[in-house]
């Protein structure tokens, strides 16, 4: 998953996330979206909503800085084995800024990413890239799927938590670098970009089963989404959010160069 630091709310404009939706493009904050964690907390479903979101988003931090140290050793020259090092280390920050909030908060943090571990190691070990293209493909359209989905979520936090939840999810430079490097492997050999839109489309429909899967099995967290928690999105804005978060994965392809 590509992240920011103290980024502002609004994300930087790289192609992944210029390209998703975006939760500083939702309405002037009211309810829980308008109060702070202290103020919202008090509520025991919204914290455990709240501290279940952090636990997803810790784990796959941590994957990703995982998934990227691997993708290092298929690189082609050192220089792009050096840039995705540094991607990875930016992910792993990420990964201790959400351990420290979980603390915090008075969350264990290893506990609250375990209900998520199953799903996120099972979806990694379904999408595992044959080669250095793939990779590249996988991190700029699966992680920014996921990332689309946890900036929608973010429209309904309270203020603090919204802050570190759009932090790491701005991007690391993966987007662009992602897409100099395809695009460059489709003008060599137009016959790499059916390979790849197929590898695409798949990485899309793991992940949106993924996302629904997690929500799910976390009862706080598909009650917040559903309305049962202060701003929760009602069903029919659950179905919209999915149709703009695939939207979002068509401009990603084109950026590529490849179909969606």
């Amino acid at each position: 998953m590509t992240t920011p630091d103290n980024a502002a709310d609004t994300p930087a404009e790289t192609p992944a996330a210029s390209a998703g939706p975006s939760a500083d493009a939702a309405p002037t904050a009211t309810g829980v979206a308008a109060q702070d964690w202290d103020t919202a907390s008090v509520d025991p479903q919204y914290r455990a909503a709240v501290v279940d979101l952090l636990g997803a988003l810790a784990y796959g931090e941590l994957a990703a800085f995982e998934r990227l140290a691997e993708d290092a050793k298929l690189a082609p020259t050192l220089a792009d084995k050096a840039e995705l090092a540094k991607m990875a280390s930016a992910e792993f920050h990420h990964f201790e800024r959400l351990r420290d909030r979980l603390s915090a908060v008075g969350a264990e943090p290893t506990e609250a990413m375990d209900p998520f571990v199953a799903a996120l190691d099972g979806f990694h070990r379904q999408t595992a890239p044959s080669d250095w293209l793939e990779g590249l493909v996988k991190a700029y359209v699966g992680d920014s799927i996921a990332s689309d989905f946890y900036r929608e979520v973010a429209a309904r936090l309270d203020a603090d938590t919204r802050r570190l939840v759009l932090a790491v999810l701005d991007d690391t430079g993966h987007a662009s670098f992602a897409v100099e490097k395809v695009r460059a492997a489709i003008d060599a050999d137009p016959r790499v970009g059916g390979r790849l839109a197929l590898w695409a489309r798949r990485l899309m429909g793991e992940a949106l089963s993924q996302s629904q899967r997690v929500v799910a099995d976390r009862d706080a967290l598909s009650t917040m989404l559903v309305g049962g928690v202060a701003d929760g999105f009602d069903l029919a804005e659950v179905g919209r959010m999915f149709s703009r978060i695939t939207e979002a994965h068509t401009k990603r392809m084109a950026a590529l160069g490849l179909a969606a």
